[in-house]
């Protein structure tokens, strides 16, 4: 039952509402005196509808603005004191694997990643919450100073208390949905390759607001496509059906892409039920191609639903070969392709197209000897060329998805055995996207730091088993806790991050068990890291403030909780290697030691670092040699260890933590 105000009518307001019914470009988001945002109106603008002539207001300029764009431009840029700490448990084939699951919060995650992985993703795809009134988005801290949230960021872990409700009688709700994506799309920006491609999920809700706002990120001159997704639409609806989705596609460069000659195609539709029905009437017709033509042809017209492009492919050679008469003309005039083309009969030349043939002599000459260029009765008609159904197998990919989600889910629960998980993307349509905007790069790395149920990283190990690719995947979801009441927790799941973990792992399993692999076997694993405070203790204090007991905490600034594998991960981070570089351990000296990718990195964080680990590391020459500062128990001790590289192995990079 909803309760009465108790207070007189709020007369502004009423007023506001009533020039929105009038004029609703006016209408924009802004602060009051205390600093609180509202809806309010854009006088300028207000003025300029009032009036039959130009009015002179405020600097116009065209970019998307909204209250707390500032404060979140700073949130993208400012440092955070957090790591990644490993969780093996939780893992898959942490030792091999090339794939990465990251639990926390996905913009702590995106600028833990900045240095490891600039520049090196090929593919961003983001299914991001759609702000229809439902969503939960990020509550980001801002802060004053640089010096402020850094300090902030690393005070205590978030356990998914940063998610707070945005419901449309917010007065910010646009702007809070614009401020939490600013700072996460400017950081994913960062790790596209110059040839990486950005996919952003959304629905109509936001649709205009992202667009804008990509194109703010990226540059509207790097705007790919927009790709329609029609899902279910509702026969009740008072408009339109809807049920639609959108894909905002963006390039990090799309001059680079354009450069690289970059061709995003798909397999067509129907094209493997017609060339088994011209195999059946090359078959049935005993190698005749005028009967086996007839036999196709009358197929086709039992298949109207295939589509156009594929039944112009309506012949069959007497090589048993699909085909259709192609043009000869050139689409543009070019001197160089203007020349007789004589008639293998008359010996007369045919008629040529004003602009010139398509083909060069040369390659005219090669195709005529190839049998692919079809000559009329005489010299009066005009020749066409031969195409072959098997050689134009795929076509430029559509800009239109026609899919329901219930298949979708129907998979999920398949899977999971139940129906934990609301609207999943569709694997299929991802594997698709993911195989068209990678193609060449068989190990392309593909990054979803909206991960939700995991439908990315399952979409990425599907299309490995299809076609034999090594793509890899680095995935983020948020450890938001489940509704108790929810089937997901029925099912003993936790947070949204135990779901996803599960399904990514029941998922490689069966692909693992189902596809034809290859002899090494596919990468189905993941690595599991958990944003964290950093590894190491906040040591400054006050003369006062330090207690006698406590003293010897104060000796070492390494947490008593963490262990040697996190620190490596803190070490991999602040030295910008990947994180998924093959670990191994050696016992030297009684030491823990650890070798990453032969040589790459070797670390010690012992506690006492003895003078044969020191040498016996050095012999082995690595690249870089990191050990933990307290493990010299005198300075003398850290000195020698210097020494000791620059005699053995003077060109390693020797540094402590």
């Amino acid at each position: 039952m909803d309760k009465l105000l108790m207070h007189s009518p709020d007369l502004t307001k009423r007023n506001i509402d009533k020039i929105a019914e009038l004029f609703p470009a006016v209408i924009t988001e802004g602060r009051d005196d205390d600093g609180n945002l509202t809806h309010a109106i854009d006088f300028d603008l207000l003025r300029q509808e009032l009036s039959d002539h130009v009015v002179e207001g405020s600097q116009e300029r065209y970019q998307l603005d909204w209250p707390g764009k500032r404060e979140a431009l700073f949130v993208a840029n400012a440092p955070i004191a957090k790591t990644l700490r490993p969780a093996r448990e939780e893992s898959v084939d942490f030792d091999t694997t090339q794939n990465l699951f990251i639990e926390g919060d996905n913009l702590d995650a995106l600028k833990l990643l900045q240095e490891s992985y600039l520049g090196k993703v090929d593919l961003v795809y983001i299914d991001p919450p759609y702000n229809t009134g439902k969503d939960f988005v990020y509550d980001d801290h801002f802060a004053e100073t640089t010096a402020d949230y850094l300090a902030k960021s690393g005070q205590v872990d978030d356990h998914g208390t940063r998610l707070v409700a945005n419901t449309e009688s917010n007065g910010r709700f646009h702007s809070d949905w614009l401020s939490m994506m600013y700072p996460r799309l400017k950081l994913a920006r960062n790790l596209l390759s110059d040839t990486g491609v950005l996919i952003a999920a959304i629905d109509d809700n936001e649709h205009s607001a992202l667009k804008q706002l990509l194109d703010q990120v990226f540059g509207s001159q790097n705007f790919l496509a927009n790709v329609v997704w029609q899902g279910r639409g509702k026969n009740d609806a008072r408009f339109t059906a809807g049920g639609l989705d959108y894909m905002l596609i963006y390039g990090r460069d799309r001059n680079r892409l354009i450069a690289e000659d970059a061709r995003w195609k798909e397999p067509k539709s129907g094209y493997s039920l017609v060339v088994s029905a011209a195999r059946d009437a090359w078959q049935r017709s005993g190698r005749n191609s005028a009967k086996a033509t007839t036999m196709f042809r009358e197929w086709f017209r039992t298949k109207p639903e295939i589509e156009k492009g594929l039944q112009s492919y309506s012949e069959i050679d007497d090589n048993g070969r699909v085909f259709l008469r192609g043009p000869l003309a050139s689409p543009n005039p070019r001197a160089n392709l203007q020349y007789d083309l004589v008639h293998p009969v008359t010996g007369l030349p045919v008629p040529m197209h004003p602009n010139g043939w398509r083909y060069s002599r040369e390659t005219m000459d090669q195709m005529m000897e190839e049998g692919r260029i079809l000559f009329g009765e005489d010299h009066t008609n005009t020749p066409r060329r031969k195409m072959y159904l098997d050689e134009q197998e795929d076509q430029a990919i559509r800009p239109v998805v026609v899919q329901e989600r219930a298949t979708a889910t129907a998979a999920v629960i398949d899977l999971l055995g139940a129906d934990v998980f609301d609207h999943p993307k569709d694997t299929g349509v991802l594997s698709k996207w993911i195989n068209s905007v990678t193609q060449g790069k068989d190990d392309a790395l593909v990054l979803d730091f909206f991960a939700g149920s995991g439908s990315t990283a399952h979409a990425v190990l599907a299309q490995n088993a299809a076609d034999g690719g090594r793509r890899k995947f680095i995935v983020v979801q948020l450890d938001e806790a489940l509704d108790s009441r929810s089937e997901a927790a029925k099912a003993g799941y936790a947070t949204i991050a135990d779901l996803a973990r599960e399904r990514i792992r029941r998922a490689g399993t069966r692909i693992a068990t189902d596809a034809v692999l290859s002899a090494e076997g596919p990468d189905v694993g993941f690595r599991v890291l958990k944003v964290a405070t950093s590894n190491f203790a906040d040591l400054l204090r006050t003369p006062d403030a330090l207690k006698q007991d406590n003293l010897p905490l104060y000796t070492d600034s390494v947490k008593p909780d963490r262990t040697g594998e996190d620190l490596l991960f803190q070490v991999l981070l602040d030295w910008g290697l990947e994180l998924t570089m093959p670990i191994a351990v050696e016992m030297i000296d009684g030491r823990e030691v650890f070798f990453i990718e032969d040589g790459a990195l070797v670390a010690c964080f012992a506690d006492s670092v003895s003078p044969g680990v020191v040498r016996e590391i050095a012999s082995r020459e690595p690249l870089r040699a990191v050990f933990r500062d307290s493990g010299f128990a005198r300075d003398a001790d850290r000195i020698n260890a210097e020494q000791v590289f620059a005699e053995v192995s003077p060109t390693t990079d020797v540094k402590a933590i």
